[in-house]
């Protein structure tokens, strides 16, 4: 009988080409990262005949900032000559600077929006954030007009009550869609070292009251969303699990875990080569170490998909993602 645990086909691969990021976002401490990071073209050719074995179609540049890394087009070259599609997961800060090589070697962009101008501002405390985000895009568009550019937003108590204008946003900066999902204020990701304090964790989620006010905004988002349908991404059951996570980091409701089947069908490699089942859960090797055939279906990566339970796991519990491929 086939183990199930087993990993033959990989769809889906997230790489953090580069350790350090350009915005100080208040929900995430990647920024804090001092020292730089890279996963190089000698890395990706080291593991280049596992990841086509695996039959990954799909690989996502994430971080970190990947448009700070050195080569990263030459990592996307590779990739798209083996039939692999690339997206980047950027800030958009450097998109401009970057227009032409994205166009050519790069399959879409998602960015990072916040909200209208001040409130993206103020979140991601950078100078002139939404004008170098909005100016990139222009950049794509002129360079390539129906380049594949989308956005996500992570809702947080900066920007809860602006869900229906971040939209708007979306629209008016002639992007394809967008996507909404709480802000992860209780796991290790995202360089933490270990959970936020108590004090920290209430700097980003929501009161009671702030809660009771998402809700209604999501309600007013769901109205709206029937005059562009499809251009938000979730389905109105997944925007309203937003508001269940939140009342659960409040205690109010029993935390619930989003369908998932993330650890059987992706993984992930960070800069150092450090390799995730998902973006959350404990590493299970080090490319640098092994290859990354030989860590997905090592005892370590086996045993941990044996025993997962998506269901009842306290960190799939808490988990603000969903991936789930049938």
């Amino acid at each position: 009988m086939q183990n199930t645990h087993v990993i033959e086909n990989l769809p889906i691969l997230i790489l953090y080409p580069h350790s350090r990021c350009n915005c100080r976002c208040l929900m995430c401490d990647i920024w804090k990262i001092d020292t730089i990071k890279e996963l190089s073209v000698a890395d990706l050719e080291h593991h280049a005949g596992d990841i086509e074995a695996l039959a990954v179609r799909w690989v996502v540049f994430s971080g970190g900032e990947p448009l700070m890394h050195s080569d990263l087009f030459r990592l996307s070259d590779r990739l798209r000559s083996a039939g692999i599609r690339t997206t980047i997961l950027t800030t958009g800060l450097l998109l401009e600077k970057h227009a032409r090589p994205i166009v050519n070697g790069i399959d879409d962009v998602i960015v990072s929006l916040d909200g209208p101008a001040e409130v993206h501002n103020r979140i991601r405390r950078t100078q002139r954030a939404f004008k170098l985000l909005s100016e990139g895009i222009r950049a794509l568009h002129f360079t390539k007009s129906d380049f594949p550019i989308s956005a996500r937003c992570t809702i947080q108590r900066e920007n809860f009550s602006c869900l229906r204008e971040t939209m708007r946003t979306a629209t008016n900066l002639g992007l394809r869609s967008i996507s909404f999902l709480a802000a992860d204020v209780t796991s290790t990701a995202f360089n933490r070292p270990e959970r936020w304090p108590a004090e920290k964790q209430k700097q980003v989620a929501l009161s009671v009251d702030e809660v009771d006010s998402l809700e209604k905004e999501i309600s007013r988002l769901l109205e709206e969303m029937e005059n562009c349908p499809g251009f938000v991404l979730e389905t109105p059951e997944k925007l309203l699990r937003i508001v269940d996570h939140f009342r659960a980091h409040l205690g109010m409701v029993e935390p619930g875990s989003p369908r998932c089947n993330a650890p059987w069908v992706s993984a992930v490699v960070e800069s150092d080569g450090t390799v995730r089942p998902c973006f959350f859960h404990k590493p299970i090797g080090n490319i640098r170490e092994d290859s990354l055939r030989r860590i997905l279906n090592g005892p370590q990566a086996v045993e941990f998909r044996t025993t997962l339970d998506v269901s009842q796991h306290p960190v799939c519990r808490r988990c603000v993602c969903s991936l789930y491929l049938e």
